[in-house]
């Protein structure tokens, strides 16, 4: 519809334009020409629609190759200047097809034409509301760009601060802050990074990084903060990359010195931040341990600015995330720990603050602080027992975490259970601090209403707290957790099935009949064969293992198989057939092994010929890990104290079990001869 009003307006708009290019041929003045420019952008801003759509007329003049280049450039600035204002401004653009028309612009001989147009459409591409994409949609679009690099030192700037925008990772991560996968394939082809990469972005933007504009360097080094980040191939490629005879990697240390700017030191420890996460730099190579660590603390300081330190906060968040070391040697540099409680202390109380500007800055930055802050709380506490007794020990912290999970804002959410997820993963806390706040109850609210990124975490939380040495185990369960978990392993979302499945292991370990038997019926056969046959290894496994803690103590084991044996013996059996690992196999031997020491239930494999073969035949596998497992199911079947035990005996030896069984009693493998040796001893008993 728009491009009707639109071609509707050009007409209407016709002799104007006639008008307009007929004063070229009086020598018209640059004066005269802003002045009938900003006729055209009053319109622009004008608040009757059609009034806008008249605006369009620049476009139109920017696109007639009949114009002159100083009417174009005019245009293109004055399209900049539009740009600069609302997001409804760009809409609008956007809507008249400007980037197109930019682009198109880049074909000119002038240079400063060119220019314009690139700073037109580096203000569009900044906007938010700009896609991305629409740099990528003609593929001669970013081989034409890199040749401009070399035209100018504004060419440079506005390209570099372009692709910077314009590169955006087409994946999204799972429970990390950010997992470290190959670029993806996205539906549209290769990414962004993919994308520049393959156009030479590397090579053609190096040398810009000793430029001796301070804006060039900058927007150079943006470029590089965006193409390395989770990306192996560009950070591989980086390391080795020289530049007036110094490698990257120096020259990024040089940047990030004190003496830089501050955004210098920040985007230059981003650029070794992601070169180390990709492996391209080691964790302790001195350059992360003595120069981007300690420069990313110093960015934590409450000497700097507030966005500096959101930024600080996440890139070391990020860099020390999944390495030890460098969690320890972060913990204890310029007393992080604490320095990071001030984070929580955003905006100042009211009366503390005259300057309204100053309160509205603090309370557009307290979300940010508050995720910033749980985010390097959790990678600090990854690992290392005595760092999270250090954060849990900082002033009010549980009730910040506490009080994060119910926060409004999704990612301080996030981050706040992604908080309580690392220190979780503590037992100390787990019995004193997580019992003393009943974390438990905001975690299951949580659980009850999120989006999936915030369920998983908070799910990978819960199979933490209902481990059985935690005192929270039993009023999670008082609070309707099994069905929530059991819903949980229908989801669509692999980690959520993992989680839920895991949650429902810890739960059923040692636990009362009751609790098991509510989980059976909870979870259905139909949805315990569904996770059995699941092609996920992980869902499997613990699957395998939620039925091992099931099927454990006698009592409960023939109650089970009383009630579920059938379906459960089926399951064991397809699962032996089929094509699986040996962990699987031997998850469940390990459950046969379980059936096996039921009173009444080891009846279910004596009369189950097809299973007995299948115990003979892991007897003389060549892996040691299934003999061994399958050793045990007959040691629990032959065992003498037990009523029948004779006629079990004669039944498996008449099989060949005797026989198998002298023979695996000269294994060279210790475990295997004495499991033999002990089973002998039950015939000779």
């Amino acid at each position: 519809m728009e491009g009707v009003v639109l071609l509707s307006v050009l007409e209407l708009w016709g002799p104007v334009y006639r008008r307009t290019e007929s004063l070229k041929h009086v020598n018209i003045s640059n004066k005269e020409v802003t002045a009938s420019s900003r006729h055209y952008v009053d319109r622009l801003f004008d608040l009757d629609p059609q009034k806008v759509l008249q605006g369009v007329m620049l476009l139109y003049l920017l696109q007639q190759e009949t114009s002159s280049t100083e009417l174009r450039t005019e245009c293109a600035v004055v399209l900049g200047s539009l740009a600069m204002g609302t997001e409804n401004n760009v809409k609008s653009l956007l809507d008249c097809h400007i980037i197109p028309a930019l682009l198109q612009g880049l074909l000119s001989p002038d240079l400063k034409f060119i220019e314009a147009c690139l700073r037109c459409l580096r203000t569009i591409f900044i906007s938010p509301v700009t896609p991305e994409d629409l740099l990528y949609a003609d593929a001669t679009v970013i081989s034409h760009l890199m040749a401009l690099l070399s035209r100018s030192r504004y060419t440079q700037e506005y390209i570099c601060q372009i692709f910077s925008h314009c590169c955006k990772l087409q994946h999204w991560h799972s429970c990390g802050f950010k997992s470290l996968p190959q670029p993806l394939l996205c539906a549209n082809g290769p990414d962004h990074q993919t994308i520049l990469f393959n156009h030479g972005a590397v090579q053609n933007i190096a040398h810009l990084l000793v430029s001796t504009s301070y804006k060039v360097r900058m927007q150079a080094l943006k470029c590089f903060s965006v193409l390395a980040f989770e990306n192996p191939q560009v950070s591989m490629t980086l390391v080795n990359v020289l530049v007036d005879g110094e490698l990257l990697p120096q020259i990024f240390v040089k940047m990030l010195q004190r003496d830089k700017p501050i955004e210098m030191q920040l985007t230059s420890a981003k650029c070794l931040t992601s070169m180390c996460r990709a492996g391209a730099i080691r964790t302790d190579d001195s350059c992360i341990v003595l120069k981007t660590l300690p420069c990313l603390v110093r960015m934590c300081s409450k000497e700097r600015l507030l966005e500096e330190r959101v930024e600080g906060a996440e890139t070391l968040a990020y860099l020390i995330e999944t390495d030890v070391e460098l969690q320890r040697i972060a913990s204890i540099t310029d007393h992080l720990i604490v320095m990071l409680a001030d984070y929580f202390k955003y905006p100042s109380s009211v009366s503390a603050i005259t300057d309204i500007k100053r309160l509205d800055h603090d309370l557009k930055h307290a979300h940010e602080l508050r995720q910033a802050a749980f985010k390097l709380y959790a990678s600090l506490g990854a690992n290392d027992e005595d760092i999270r007794k250090k954060i849990i020990e900082t002033e009010n912290m549980m009730d910040r975490i506490v009080n994060g999970l119910s926060e409004s804002s999704i990612k301080v959410r996030l981050a706040a259970v992604r908080c309580l997820h690392s220190l979780s993963r503590s037992v100390q806390q787990l019995r004193t601090s997580f019992q003393d706040h009943a974390v438990w109850k905001p975690l299951m609210k949580v659980l009850q209403n999120a989006p999936n990124e915030i369920l998983v975490v908070a799910s990978s939380t819960l199979c933490n707290l209902l481990l059985e040495f935690s005192p929270s185990k039993e009023p999670i369960l008082e609070s309707g957790a099994i069905e929530l978990l059991c819903s949980l392993t229908q989801s669509e979302n692999l980690a959520l099935r993992v989680n839920g499945i895991w949650a429902l292991m810890n739960m059923a370990f040692q636990a009362e009949q009751k609790i098991k038997s509510d989980i059976l019926r909870g979870l259905s056969t139909e949805q315990l064969f569904q996770l059995l046959s699941d092609s996920d290894v992980n869902v499997l496994m613990k699957t395998l293992g939620l039925l091992r803690n099931l099927l454990s103590t006698r009592p409960h084991i023939d109650h089970i198989m009383s009630t579920h044996g059938k379906q459960i013996m089926q399951a064991v059996t397809l699962i032996l057939e089929g094509e699986h690992n040996i962990e699987v196999k031997e998850q469940t031997l390990c459950i046969l092994a379980n059936i096996a020491d039921g009173t009444t239930a080891k009846e279910l494999i004596m009369t189950n010929d097809d299973i007995l073969q299948k115990i003979k035949y892991y007897m003389s596998h060549s892996n040691a890990k299934l003999q061994l497992a399958a050793m045990f199911c007959i040691s629990n079947l032959i065992w003498n104290e037990e009523e029948g035990s004779q006629e079990r005996q004669d039944k498996l030896r008449d099989m060949g079990i005797v026989d198998i069984l002298h023979k695996l009693s000269q294994s060279s493998d210790p475990n295997l001869c004495d499991k033999a040796k002990t089973a002998l001893q039950q015939y000779l008993a």
